[in-house]
C-alpha cells in the first residue's frame, strides 16, 4: 500500500512562518514581541538540544528569547527562586523549566510554582483541568503538534477509533482527552500501556494509532490493520557507530515494514518532533497577545 509520510518538519517551517508574519504585524502596531525564556538545569544531552532547537525556532517566529543555565547542584529553594522571578517579570510572556530535573528536585513542586498564565509548556494544574473539559488554555505541546499535523493532512478522525500506546502526563493522557474531544479529535479513544491485555487485538482494531511508549521498534506490522494512521512519538537515542554523535534516533514503530500497511505515518526523526517546538511557539504567541488569561 502506498503511504504518506507525514512531513513534521516541513509542517513547523510553514507555520513558524506564519507566526513570524503575525509577530511583525503586532510590533508594527506597537504591540510588544512575544518573549520566551527556557530555564535549563545540568547537562542533559537531550535537553541541551530540545532548549537550542527551541532558542532557534523563538528566532524563526521573530520572538526575544532567553536560556538561562543551573548547575545540576542547583537546590530546590534556589531553583523556585528562579521561577518565581521569571514569574513577575512582565515582560516575559512564557517559560519553560526543561524536564527531566535532577532527581533532588521535585518536578511537581516545580511546575505548580509556575504561574499558569506563562505556562507555555501546558503542564500545570490549571491548564490540564481546563484542557480536559474543554476550556481555552495552553495545551501541551506535543499532543497539539499532533492534532495540528493531523488537521494539516486533512486526516479524518470524527467517529475513528484511535488506540493510545502510552499513558505519561506529558503525551499519553492529554492526547486521550483532546482525540475524544468534540472539538479536536471526536474520535473513540482507547488507552493502552505496559499492563494492556491483548494489546496486539487494541492495535488491529484502530484506525489511528498514536505511539508515545518509549520502547524503539515495539509497534510492528502485525500490531495494524491495513490503511492505518500512524503517529510515533517515540524518540530514543540508540546506539549507532555509523553516524557522527555515535547515537541515532528510533521512534516506538518498526518504521520499514509497519509502513507499508499505512495509509499516513510519521517518520522518527522529522514528524512529531518539530511540531512539540512548533506547538510551544504558537503557546508562546498566544501568551503575548494575551489569548486566553488576561
Amino acid at each position: 500500500m502506498a503511504y504518506t509520510l507525514i512531513d513534521g518538519k516541513a509542517t513547523a517551517t510553514a507555520i513558524k512562518q506564519q507566526i513570524a508574519e503575525e509577530v511583525e504585524q503586532i510590533v508594527a502596531n506597537g504591540g510588544k514581541r512575544p518573549h520566551l525564556v527556557a530555564v535549563l538545569v545540568g547537562h542533559d544531552g537531550g535537553s541541551e538540544t530540545y532548549v537550542k532547537n527551541k532558542k532557534l525556532a523563538c528566532d524563526a517566529c521573530g520572538f526575544k528569547s532567553e536560556i538561562i543555565r543551573f548547575e545540576d547542584t542547583i537546590t530546590e529553594e534556589e531553583l523556585l527562586a528562579c521561577v518565581d522571578k521569571l514569574n513577575k517579570d512582565e515582560d516575559v510572556d512564557g517559560f519553560i523549566v526543561q524536564l527531566p530535573l535532577p532527581k533532588h528536585i521535585d518536578e511537581n513542586k516545580i511546575i505548580m510554582a509556575i504561574d499558569y498564565r506563562k505556562d507555555v509548556d501546558g503542564f500545570h494544574p490549571i491548564n490540564a483541568g481546563r484542557m480536559a473539559i474543554g476550556l481555552p488554555c495552553f495545551i501541551s505541546a506535543t499532543p497539539l503538534g499532533i492534532l495540528t499535523l493531523l488537521r494539516h493532512y486533512n486526516i479524518e478522525t470524527s467517529g475513528k477509533k484511535c488506540v493510545i500506546l502510552g499513558r505519561s502526563n506529558i503525551v499519553g493522557k492529554p492526547m486521550a482527552q483532546l482525540m475524544m474531544q468534540k472539538q479536536f479529535g471526536d474520535a473513540t479513544v482507547t488507552v493502552c500501556h505496559s499492563h494492556s491485555k491483548d494489546l496486539k487485538k487494541e492495535c488491529r482494531e484502530a484506525d489511528i494509532i498514536i505511539a508515545a511508549i518509549g520502547k524503539p521498534n515495539f509497534v510492528t506490522a502485525d500490531m495494524v490493520k491495513d490503511g492505518a494512521v500512524l503517529v510515533d512519538v517515540g524518540t530514543t537515542r540508540v546506539p549507532d557507530a555509523t553516524r557522527k554523535s555515535g547515537f541515532r534516533l528510533n521512534g516506538d514503530v518498526k518504521f520499514d515494514e509497519v509502513a507499508e500497511k499505512c495509509s499516513f505515518i510519521t517518520p522518527v526523526p522529522g514528524g512529531v518532533g518539530p511540531m512539540t517546538i512548533c506547538s510551544l511557539m504558537k503557546n508562546t504567541l498566544s501568551a503575548g497577545k494575551k489569548e486566553f488569561y488576561k
